[in-house]
């Protein structure tokens, strides 16, 4: 992976790309564009037969967008078969968009149980396509974050699962009814989780209390946070970039895999 000059492709709404911006070549990849049903993906995976062990990539509040896309390609390049879904599309496409007020509400009509419907169909299709049932993980950054934990309670086809900086709290709504803290004691695979000390958005003490209920419930899950990062540490294209800690999070998540054989 190497530094590069901006490219196309990344939602409207972001902050202007910043030079910490990682561009992932295809050399030695398998890589495009699917349907599932009635939504799109990207995926990637080494050329070969397989079968590849299988990552589910959930994307941000900004779809799937460059970004995600780049991190696709990367866990491509170590070895796996990762599909992300563009879980807002019937919703909207909020790439377009241009301002986070005009993203929430189109978020918001986004049903959990779609969403788990299409990470469903999108852990079949790689199963279908060189991927290794036995060996399946999901990966969630930000919104995408809070889903990993939820997914992680009620697909036990997963092994393991990472969660950056998804929220632990909130307000239930019809559409989403549950957060992370209503599911500590439900999980069915171990989660890792990666937070910043600094993220205004989610309080330690909800941090603090989630891995309290996570020890009550003797739920081998593990949280880890970097004092020094704020949230979004692990996005190279924006300001909130902290480079030591998304580094060190990347090789943690691919260690947390290994460690539950996937």
């Amino acid at each position: 992976m190497t530094q590069a000059p901006t490219p196309a492709g990344f939602a409207h709404a972001t902050p202007p790309v910043t030079a910490t911006l990682i561009v992932t070549d295809d050399a030695g990849l398998e890589t495009g564009d699917i349907r599932l049903g009635e939504i799109d993906a990207y995926f990637a995976r080494p050329q070969g037969a397989g079968p590849f062990p299988v990552v589910l990539v959930v994307h941000e509040i900004f779809g799937v967008h460059e970004h995600i896309r780049d991190v696709v390609r990367r866990f491509a390049k170590a070895g796996y078969l990762a599909v992300a879904p563009e879980l807002f599309q019937r919703q909207g496409d909020v790439r377009q968009l241009g301002e986070f007020d005009q993203i929430r509400p189109v978020v918001a009509r986004v049903a959990d149980e779609q969403i788990f419907a299409d990470l469903d169909a999108a852990l079949d299709w790689a199963v279908a396509h060189g991927g290794d049932a036995a060996r399946v993980a999901l990966n969630g950054f930000c919104w995408g974050g809070r889903i990993a934990w939820l997914y992680a309670a009620r697909q036990p086809r997963l092994r393991a699962a990472v969660a950056w900086y998804g929220r632990l709290v909130g307000e239930a709504t019809a559409n989403q009814p549950r957060f992370p803290a209503d599911v500590a004691a439900e999980l069915q695979v171990p989660v890792l989780g990666l937070y910043g000390g600094r993220d205004s958005g989610i309080p330690l003490d909800t941090v603090a209390a989630f891995q309290a209920a996570l020890r009550a419930a003797g739920d081998p899950s593990e949280i880890h946070v970097y004092p020094e990062a704020g949230h979004a540490f692990y996005a190279d294209y924006r300001p909130n970039y902290h480079a030591a800690s998304a580094q060190d999070g990347w090789q943690r998540t691919l260690a947390w895999f290994r460690r539950h054989g996937v």
